[in-house]
């Protein structure tokens, strides 16, 4: 491949790294205090691919080692933001359920957000945005696919 075109790829995981900060520093600053993007990123996925998983199943899905994301469930149990129960298919495993209460801190979370997306809306505006998904979405899903066992 031509260095051109290899820089262009290094720039575009570079920006999306960027992007990556930037939104999750501002995102932090909405949640309440003790509270981080790794623990909402999980209300998120409970919330958008639906509760019942084992944590190894998320940790893998965030690709993160399973003691981080035991980490982060504690944190989130402690809050009454999900609960843990004995998973009936293993009984040395268990589910991870998203409570009522998770669910209000994750829509809590995403209304402080809105603001700051009302301004990004302005700059780039709902066209715009929806031009850049599709890519965006096909890259992730190569790349998801594409990852190490």
């Amino acid at each position: 491949m031509p260095e051109r075109e290899m820089s262009d790829y290094f720039r575009l995981f570079n920006e999306i790294g960027i992007i990556g900060q930037l939104s999750r520093s501002l995102l932090e600053a909405r949640l309440p205090p003790g509270f981080v993007m790794a623990q909402f990123t999980v209300l998120n996925h409970l919330v958008r691919v639906g509760d019942g998983r084992t944590p190894l199943a998320i940790a893998q899905a965030f690709q993160v080692p399973k003691n981080s994301m035991t980490h982060s469930l504690t944190v989130l149990e402690r809050a009454g933001l999900i609960e843990m129960r004995p998973n009936p298919q293993d009984g040395r495993s268990k589910l991870v359920y998203i409570t009522e209460a998770g669910r209000s801190f994750r829509q809590a979370a995403m209304d402080a957000f809105a603001p700051d997306i009302a301004r990004i809306a302005a700059a780039f505006p709902p066209d715009r945005v929806a031009r850049l998904l599709p890519d965006l979405e096909a890259l992730r899903k190569f790349l998801d696919a594409d990852r190490d066992p």
